[in-house]
C-alpha cells in the first residue's frame, strides 16, 4: 500500500509496504518466503539529514517506548473524530519521488483513500458484517468461534472493538497481503469474501485504527505478527502514502525471536511506530495480546471509534450489556409516536435489526453453524431463520435464466405469514448470497398496496452479485427479472391464502353498477361538440360507456376519478379531480366518502380493475418480454449457425462443382486423345 516515492521522506522508522503492483519485484527470502528489504527501502534509526527539506513529518526520536525513563506519549487522535467529516482536511504538496536506478515510476496510495474507500458502508454493521465473514471463511481452516466485545484503550480509557478468531492465523506475508489492496487468498466457491478489500473498508468504517494479531503454524515454522494499520498515524505525520509497520517473531521454540529481514534498526523502527501509535505502550504489553490467542487465531482491535454529528460514539455499548446497538438509530425509534401497533412492530426483528448487532448477527446466516458460534459481548448468538416460523408457508421454484450455455440454477423461496399477523404488518423477502443476508425484508410491491401484507419469503440468490458493500445487489438484468418474479410470488400467495389469515382476496371483476354507488357524479359540466364526441370515442380508454349520461340531460357523465398511482405512492388522496378532455379540462369538487373506493378500483368497459391486477399484468407482460427476448436470441443464434452452414455448404459444392468440371476436361481429353 506505499511506493517508493515515500523512502527518502516518511519517518525513518517505518517499513514501506509495497501494494500489488510491487508483489514481484520484491527479493524473497529463501527461508521464509517474506519480502526482503533492501537498504533503500529502509532508512536507519536516525533522524533525515539537515539539508533535507521532506513535505512528511518526522517521528521524533525519544528513549525506546516501554523502557526506564521514556516519557509514555501523549493520546493521538485526529481533530474530527466524525467519520463523514474525517476525509476533509489540507493536503500536503505533491513532490516527485527519487527513482533509483532501472526503477519504475508506480502510482502512490494517498491516506485519504483508506478513509473514501471506507466510505462504502453507510451502514455500521454493515463493516461489522465483513469481519465475521473472514472469520466464517476460517471455518474450512477450523475456526469454531469469532467473538466481538467492547474493550478499553489503555492511553485514554476509550473504548475499542475487539475480533478475534481461532482460525489458522496469517502468516507474516499473509498479514502483508491482508493489509495491502486487492489481495484475496480465497479461492474457493463457496467463500463470502471475494475482492480483497473487506478489511480495509470495514476497519476503516468502525475507527480511525487498528491493530492485528494474528498467530499462524506453517510447516515446520510457527509465527506471530503484528501490524498497525492507523488513519491517525498518517494524517498527524503528513504522509502522502499509506504506510504500514509491522513485526514478526519466530515462536517456534516457545519463546519470540524477532525475525529480522533487513536490520535490528529496522526491526525496532517498525517497533517503536507501533508502540508509540497503538493502545500498547511496550514490548511486553504487545506479546500479552497473544496469550489468550492459542496455537493459532487472529485478534483485532479497532480503536479512536468514530463519533456522530453530536460528538457522541457511534456505536452504543452501555444500553445493553450482551449487545451492540446503533446509537442514531435507536434516537429515531425513541422519536416515533408509540402506538400499540407501532411498539409491536418495533418489537419485531425486522425493526431491531436496524440498530441492534445481536439481532442483525442472529439472521445474518441463512444455515445454522454445527461448530461456530458468533459469541457477542461473552453471550452466543442464537442463529434465527424466520422461515422456521412462518405460517401457512409454500415453498416455490424459481428458475432464472442466467446462461443457455451452462446448466439452469434452481432457486426456492419459501413463502409464508409472519406469525403475528395481521397485529404488525411486516413483509418483504429476505435475500442471501452465499449463505450471507444481503438484502433484510425486501419489499417489492408499493407501501400502499394491501395485497400481499405480511407475506414474508426467504431465498437464496447465488446468480447474481453482491455489490462490494454487501448491503444490495449489482443492478442487472437479472436483478430486475428477479424483483419482478418475487413481486408475482407475493401477489399469488397472498390470493391463495389470505382467507387462512382473514381476509378476502379482491374479486377481479365487479359490475359497473356497484362500482358506480361508490363513484360521485359531478354536476354536469357544458362541453362542446367535439369533446362530447371524443369523449364518447374514447369508451376504452376512460373505461366509462359511451351512452353513460345524466337523465334529464344530454351532457355526458363525468367521474371524480382520483390518480390510481396514489395507492402506490401512499400520498392522500386530492380533494378534486381535474379530468382532461381534448386539452379541455372538466375540473371535480371534492370526493370524501368515494376517494378511497375509488382509489383502489379503475373503470373499464366489463367492470373494474383494480391496481394490483394492473401490477400483476404488467409482470406477466415484463416476463413474457424477458422470454421471447431470450427466444430472439436463441433464434438469432440459429439463424447465425445456418447461415454459416450453408456458407460451408455453398463452398462444398462449388468445390465439388469444380471438381466434377475438371474431371469432364479430363474425360473429354482423354476421348479425343483416343480418337
Amino acid at each position: 500500500m506505499s511506493s517508493s516515492s515515500q523512502r527518502n521522506k516518511i519517518p525513518e522508522n517505518i517499513v514501506i509496504l509495497d501494494d500489488s503492483s510491487d508483489e514481484e519485484d520484491v527479493p524473497k527470502d529463501n527461508n521464509n518466503s517474506l519480502p526482503t528489504l533492501t537498504p533503500s527501502q529502509t532508512a536507519p534509526h536516525a533522524p533525515p539529514p539537515p539539508v533535507q527539506t521532506p513535505v512528511a513529518k518526522t517521528v521524533p526520536h525519544a528513549p525506546p517506548i516501554g523502557t526506564p525513563g521514556a516519557t509514555p506519549p501523549a493520546v493521538r487522535s485526529l481533530d474530527s473524530r466524525s467519520f463523514w467529516k474525517a476525509g476533509v482536511y489540507e493536503e500536503n504538496k505533491f513532490t516527485r519521488p527519487t527513482l533509483l536506478a532501472g526503477e519504475l515510476e508506480h502510482a502512490r496510495v494517498h491516506p485519504k483513500f483508506l478513509h473514501s474507500n471506507a466510505t462504502s458502508h453507510k451502514w455500521a454493521f454493515g463493516a461489522i458484517a465483513e469481519l465475521f465473514d473472514n472469520a466464517v471463511d476460517e471455518i474450512n481452516n477450523g475456526a469454531s468461534f469469532v467473538k466481538v466485545d467492547r474493550i478499553y484503550n489503555k492511553r485514554d480509557n476509550s473504548p475499542a472493538l475487539l475480533f478475534q478468531d481461532d482460525g489458522s492465523g496469517m502468516s507474516p506475508d499473509s498479514l502483508r497481503k491482508c493489509m495491502s489492496l486487492g489481495y484475496s487468498m480465497k479461492k474457493a466457491n463457496t467463500t463470502i469474501g471475494q475482492y480483497g478489500n473487506g478489511f480495509k473498508t470495514s476497519t476503516m468504517r468502525l475507527g480511525a485504527d487498528v491493530i492485528v494479531f494474528s498467530r499462524s503454524s506453517h510447516t515446520s515454522q510457527a509465527t506471530q505478527s503484528v501490524g498497525l494499520l492507523s488513519y491517525t498515524f498518517l494524517r498527524k505525520t503528513g504522509q502522502d502514502d499509506v504506510i504500514v509497520p509491522m513485526v514478526d517473531f519466530d515462536v517456534s521454540n516457545h519463546w519470540a525471536e524477532p525475525i529480522i529481514y533487513g536490520s535490528q534498526d529496522d526491526w525496532s523502527s517498525n517497533l517503536n511506530t507501533i508502540l508509540e501509535w497503538s493502545p500498547f505502550s511496550s514490548k511486553d504489553e504487545l506479546l500479552q495480546q497473544f496469550e489468550d490467542i492459542g496455537s493459532h487465531g487472529t485478534k483485532i482491535i479497532i480503536y479512536n471509534l468514530w463519533l456522530n454529528d453530536e460528538g457522541v460514539f457511534e456505536l452504543s455499548f452501555d444500553d445493553d450489556d450482551q449487545d451492540i446497538r446503533l446509537r442514531d438509530e435507536m434516537s429515531r425509534v425513541a422519536l416515533t409516536k408509540a402506538s400499540k401497533k407501532t411498539i409491536a412492530t418495533q418489537a419485531h426483528i425486522s425493526y431491531q435489526l436496524r440498530f441492534s448487532l445481536r439481532a442483525y448477527a442472529s439472521m445474518l446466516y441463512l444455515r445454522k453453524f454445527e461448530n461456530f458460534k458468533i459469541i457477542l459481548r461473552g453471550k452466543p448468538v442464537e442463529q434465527y431463520n424466520i422461515a422456521d416460523e412462518l405460517r401457512h408457508s409454500k415453498v416455490v421454484t424459481y428458475r432464472p435464466q442466467v446462461s443457455t450455455a451452462l446448466k439452469e440454477p434452481t432457486v426456492e423461496t419459501t413463502l409464508g405469514f409472519v406469525k403475528e399477523f395481521p397485529e404488525i404488518s411486516i413483509s418483504g423477502f429476505n435475500v442471501y448470497h452465499k449463505n450471507r443476508l444481503i438484502r433484510p425484508f425486501w419489499k417489492v410491491t408499493g407501501d400502499g398496496n394491501s395485497q400481499g401484507i405480511g407475506v414474508v419469503g426467504v431465498l437464496e440468490a447465488n446468480f447474481i452479485e453482491p455489490a462490494h458493500d454487501k448491503q444490495d445487489f449489482e443492478r442487472s438484468s437479472l436483478f430486475h427479472r428477479l424483483e419482478m418474479r418475487l413481486k408475482q410470488m407475493q401477489l399469488e400467495y397472498w390470493r391463495g391464502h389470505c382467507e387462512l389469515v382473514g381476509h378476502r382476496p379482491l374479486e377481479k371483476n365487479t359490475s359497473v353498477r356497484t362500482l358506480r354507488k361508490d363513484i360521485s357524479i359531478s354536476p354536469p359540466v357544458e362541453l362542446n361538440r367535439n369533446v362530447q364526441q371524443n369523449f364518447q370515442t374514447s369508451e376504452s380508454a376512460t373505461g366509462l360507456p359511451a351512452n353513460a349520461q345524466n337523465k334529464n340531460t344530454n351532457r355526458p357523465f363525468i367521474a371524480s376519478i382520483t390518480n390510481p398511482r396514489q395507492e402506490l405512492s401512499g400520498l392522500p388522496p386530492r380533494k378534486s379531480c381535474v379530468t382532461t378532455i381534448n386539452n379541455e379540462m372538466a375540473v371535480q369538487p371534492p370526493v370524501e366518502h368515494a376517494a378511497k373506493s375509488v382509489e383502489r378500483q379503475l373503470v373499464d368497459s366489463s367492470g373494474s380493475t383494480s391496481i394490483d391486477q394492473i401490477c400483476e399484468e404488467n409482470i406477466q407482460l415484463f416476463l413474457r418480454c424477458e422470454e421471447h427476448a431470450e427466444k430472439e436470441k436463441s433464434l438469432k443464434r440459429t439463424v447465425e449457425e445456418l447461415e454459416k452452414e450453408l456458407e460451408d455448404t455453398k463452398k462444398k459444392c462449388a468445390q465439388i462443382s469444380s471438381h466434377l468440371e475438371s474431371q469432364r476436361k479430363d474425360n473429354l481429353i482423354k476421348q479425343a486423345a483416343a480418337t
